[in-house]
């Protein structure tokens, strides 16, 4: 198995739908846990009167046990047969949505689990509706609690319509639909022979499935800095390469100042090499002696970000005090943070019904997403969402706590 053969992928869906016990019992299927964390998990249950909680085995904290709730983001590890995974896991509950646009915002794939017996629920037209406004691409949707319906192909195919209904109507197209039970194990890692007229992959098998996304080597050089350290006698600037390949001798430009110059060196681990590409973190020094502080974009002459201090962008608002137009905040992308207000809410929108509430509207209230203006106090580097995530991408910031995801539209 290739050790860089590794897929994070993202779970998300209404409370109580199961994300937890799904992830247990993908542990546990895939012997993923020391034998002392099963025999915890199955002592704690027996002691409850209760069969095996596999979400025992995710969720830690005694408040989450107490409450039946997962209240942070998680990343979890397991392999299959094929290569190694990274799971995580979001809050389900509606308080703990900035957690899940954390999660999701690191995925390569995302997994929306539905309870076949509840069917599709506020909280999964909102949460999918997230997976539609980050780009996630590939979705694999898995229908559980399987065991709560007797297995009843019916159910799982009016179900199955309903979320496809919904998810079509926000640009998401499933690779599979897959029918669960994560409590009895059907279909997770092994077949089911309760649900024989289901005769597509298990949920690991369509895992082993998905794409990697590549590298964006092929496009042009994005470095955003993240930090300039002293080291001996030289200034070295590091920072993670959002697209491109950063190589000696390279001329560069600097955004927003203009300033040209060009690579001295390539450093990793205070080891220089001839080239760093997309997705490393890199230090490098320059020939000249030019001032780099965080928040700058090093880049090629020819293929700038776009410098504005006007943005078009689609928000999702997440603080119970609305966002009134005009209100000063700030807006945090990729390493840069810069005042900034909401010069127009071109329109308001339900994230659950996706309704129209208001055109040209004066404030945005809680958990609604808008089409908006954003006026900068001074020049932003930013891209579109779809040519680069990293710049596409951006929080509102109001006191230091994050109200607000968005992706820049221009």
């Amino acid at each position: 198995m290739d050790s860089d053969n590794t897929l994070s992928f993202v779970i998300v869906g209404h409370i109580d739908h199961g994300k937890s016990t799904l992830i247990g019992r993908l542990l546990y299927d895939t012997q993923s846990l020391p034998p002392d964390r099963i025999e915890e998990m199955k002592r704690a249950s027996a002691d409850r009167g209760r069969e095996d909680e596999f979400a025992y085995l995710l969720d830690h904290l005694e408040e989450e046990r107490q409450q039946g709730i997962t209240v942070d983001t998680t990343q979890v590890f397991f392999n299959s047969k094929s290569r190694h995974y990274v799971i995580i896991d979001t809050p389900g509950h509606v308080e703990f949505v900035k957690n899940m646009i954390t999660g999701a915002s690191q995925a390569e794939a995302a997994v929306l689990i539905v309870d076949v017996a509840e069917g599709v629920k506020e909280q999964t037209k909102r949460h999918s509706y997230m997976l539609s406004m980050l780009g996630l691409e590939q979705v694999v949707v898995v229908f559980n609690k399987m065991d709560m319906v007797d297995y009843s192909q019916e159910r799982f195919e009016e179900v199955k319509n309903d979320a496809l209904q919904w998810l079509g109507s926000i640009n998401i197209k499933p690779s599979l639909c897959i029918p669960i039970s994560a409590m009895k194990g059907n279909n997770v890692a092994n077949r089911c022979d309760k649900m024989q007229w289901y005769d597509g992959p298990t949920f690991l098998e369509s895992l082993d499935g998905l794409n990697n996304i590549l590298p964006a080597e092929n496009k042009e050089l994005l470095l955003p800095i993240q930090d300039v350290y002293k080291v001996d006698d030289k200034r070295v600037n590091v920072g993670r390469i959002e697209t491109g390949v950063l190589k000696q001798d390279q001329e560069v430009e600097i955004v927003p100042t203009g300033l040209k110059t060009k690579i001295k060196s390539v450093e990793m681990f205070l080891e220089e090499r001839d080239s760093a590409v997309a997705s490393e973190c890199v230090g490098f020094t320059t020939s000249d002696a030019v001032f780099l502080e965080r928040g700058v974009v090093v880049c090629q002459s020819d293929a700038k970000p776009n410098l504005t201090d006007t943005i078009s962008a689609s928000v999702f608002w997440m603080s119970k005090k609305p966002l009134a137009k005009d209100e000063r905040i700030s807006i945090r992308c990729a390493t840069q943070e810069i005042s900034c207000k909401i010069q127009q809410i071109k329109e308001r929108i339900n994230s659950s019904t996706l309704e129209v509430l208001e055109e040209d509207a004066d404030k945005l209230e809680n958990l609604e997403v808008a089409e908006v203006t954003i006026k900068t106090k001074k020049p932003i580097a930013v891209k579109e969402f779809s040519d680069c995530q990293e710049l596409g991408r951006f929080v509102l910031v109001r006191d230091q706590n994050i109200c607000a995801g968005g992706i820049v539209t221009l």
